[in-house]
């Protein structure tokens, strides 16, 4: 079996998480765009475990949560009841930490009520104490959250309203009308802010960093699990190697998750090798074996 050279590996990896295409990566790496396909599957389940085991035991004063509409292999509309799951509108769900700007966790699937439950209990088992949440008008959220954090946490609900436009043009667009209103409701106890501007402006970035998250292309997942890979080299990206403008170093070291900037070269090695930087585990030069993983 052929291996790619380290160096290979990581200028794959840091086209991908910089918005390129498949093919766009082959045409300037030189590299099969199936091999490509191959190690960005590979590394992204490495940064689905590594998430997993590292972003637990945090404290976060305030959450924001949001779903971000991406779909895999066709559209919903012409999704057929043999295509399963998989297949049509994927909602990639963000719990994003407010002042760290860190994704605390995210869960890929329909917009459901069942994996609204499983992300905020998820949520739950990965923060301390009782943190305050806002979320969109989205009604699956307040029992998931009463269900997961108790009916003492804060919890506030932010509602947009916009303004109705029946014309044609208005059906097909990919973004929604005039905002003609916003309202804040507090759920569960009396939250200080109610808002979800800062987990909103994250999906933009997921958007501009994801090729597969582009509106009115052709780059959109044919593939779940591909998908589930790429948005997982993302997250991973995002909190550990990517620098904050506003806060001059990553969301993970804000959290105090890691003490420096994380190379890409250190990120795949980690992914690839299922070690990371974390306090326990078995000791492998430089890095931490994390037994067992999620």
């Amino acid at each position: 079996m052929n291996i790619l050279p380290v160096e290979k590996q990581v200028e794959i990896i840091s086209a991908l998480t910089e918005g390129c295409s498949i093919r766009a990566v082959e045409r300037l790496t030189g590299v099969h765009r199936d091999t490509i396909m191959r190690l960005a599957v590979r590394v992204g389940e490495g940064c689905s475990k590594l998430h997993g085991s590292m972003m637990r035991g945090l404290h976060v004063n305030r959450i924001e949560l949001d779903e971000i509409w991406s779909f895999v292999g066709r559209k919903q509309a012409r999704v057929k009841p043999k295509d399963g799951d998989m297949v049509g509108d994927q909602y990639v769900f963000i719990a994003l930490a407010d002042t760290a700007k860190a994704i605390i966790t995210y869960r890929i699937g329909k917009r459901t009520a069942e994996n609204t439950q499983m992300f905020a209990d998820d949520l739950r088992r990965r923060v301390v104490g009782a943190p305050e949440i806002s979320a969109d008008g989205f009604q699956a959220y307040p029992w998931a959250i009463s269900l997961a954090f108790g009916e003492n946490c804060k919890f506030g609900v932010m509602d947009k309203h916009y303004a109705v436009n029946g014309s044609p043009e208005a059906a097909r667009r990919y973004s929604p009308g005039r905002v003609v209103g916003v309202s804040r409701n507090a759920v569960h106890g009396k939250p200080t802010k109610i808002s979800t501007s800062y987990v909103e402006r994250q999906n933009l970035t997921l958007r501009m960093q994801q090729r597969r998250f582009t509106r009115l292309t052709n780059g959109f997942s044919k593939n779940y699990l591909n998908h589930c890979a790429a948005v997982a080299l993302y997250v991973m990206h995002y909190n550990f190697c990517r620098v904050h403008e506003a806060l001059r170093i990553t969301p993970a070291m804000q959290l105090g998750v890691t003490d420096h900037i994380w190379t890409v070269r250190e990120l795949v090695e980690a992914a690839l090798s299922g070690v990371t930087h974390a306090q326990q585990g078995r000791k492998v030069g430089r890095f931490t074996v994390i037994e067992g993983g999620i």
